[in-house]
């Protein structure tokens, strides 16, 4: 019998790997061309980008794809271009023109508006969004001319910028929890000043703490990939989440995870307990072995396990560092 010929590289890391999106380009796309130059077996992006934008796409490789929820929910920076005046019914600059009015207003009124829009904020999704009602996106519902109205969501506005005016034009930088939708930020502030307003251009600058600096273009993709270069790109697994603490596990946490056991909240100490929701817990050799979130109103936590290669599962370096964090 004919042995099956393995499509995929083998010896592809799990990790992360940042593109600078090029306008016109879906997130799926980004993803296919990611998991085409490293002939990996699994690939996933962390968050879409809508194709008229650019910036960064953290893909997540192989095993890291265990991790994207993690990605999801943190913090993006954006710089975007603003148009007063013109109001979209998609919110942005792809849309059909429903409102136009010329934007009599001062840099001062401009200043103002924007500072309403800073902190804990109120959003109507858009009803061209991926959104679902009842299993179905919202855009298409919109499409047909049925478009579906969403309850408001609470999102966080950390910092909004003004970086330019030129009227009708503003320049702004934003950064903002997981969930907000920037063209519903520009169509509100627009609202406010009384003249409408959608977003024209969008940039993705930072996400997760990854910035768009270290993201890579198609073409140094394909460079990278020519040279053998490009797997030494990718972000190991367990240097991949920046905004969680880590914590190096002991043998008893190690077997409890391995073995699939469930894990409680009393397996840790109070000092490891203070250090925040969501913990990375590692070896001695910082090999990722699970993510460990604790949940409101329960004792027994929300494992993400990412386990150990067979050679790795005794780690060497138990009594050449002290471990932490549980018992």
């Amino acid at each position: 019998m004919r042995r099956k010929h393995n499509r995929f590289d083998p010896d592809v890391p799990a990790g992360i790997l940042t593109v600078n999106k090029p306008e016109g380009q879906t997130s799926a796309k980004v993803v296919a061309i990611v998991k085409k130059a490293l002939n990996a077996k699994k690939v996933g992006h962390t968050g879409t980008l809508d194709p008229f934008a650019t910036g960064i796409v953290i893909c997540c490789i192989n095993q890291a794809t265990k991790l994207s929820q993690f990605f999801l929910e943190g913090d993006k920076t954006y710089e975007g271009i603003l148009h007063l005046g013109i109001a979209t019914d998609t919110q942005d600059r792809t849309g059909q023109i429903i409102q136009q009015n010329d934007p009599e207003c001062s840099e001062q009124d401009i200043a103002a508006a924007f500072k309403q829009f800073t902190g804990t904020i109120e959003q109507y999704p858009p009803a061209f969004s991926a959104l679902k009602h009842k299993g179905v996106p919202l855009y298409r519902l919109a499409r047909k001319g049925q478009p579906v109205q969403k309850p408001p969501r609470k999102v966080q506005i950390y910092q909004l910028t003004i970086l330019s005016v030129k009227m009708p034009l503003i320049n702004f930088r934003v950064k903002c929890s997981s969930g907000t939708y920037i063209r519903t930020l520009c169509a509100d502030i627009g609202q406010t000043l009384g003249c409408g307003g959608h977003l024209k251009e969008l940039c993705r600058i930072e996400s997760c703490g990854y910035s768009i600096d270290n993201a890579l273009t198609y073409e140094q993709i394909d460079t990278q990939k020519s040279t053998g270069m490009l797997k030494s790109r990718i972000v190991p697994v367990s240097d991949s989440l920046k905004d969680y603490p880590k914590i190096i596990t002991t043998p008893g946490i190690q077997k409890q995870i391995l073995d699939g056991r469930k894990i409680y909240r009393n397996c840790f100490s109070q000092d490891t307990l203070d250090k925040g929701n969501i913990l990375q817990i590692i070896t001695p050799d910082n090999i990722l072995l699970a993510v460990i979130r604790f949940q409101e109103n329960s004792d027994e936590c929300k494992v993400i396990r990412m386990g150990l290669s067979e050679k790795n599962k005794t780690p060497g370096a138990w009594g050449r560092r002290k471990a932490v964090g549980g018992d």
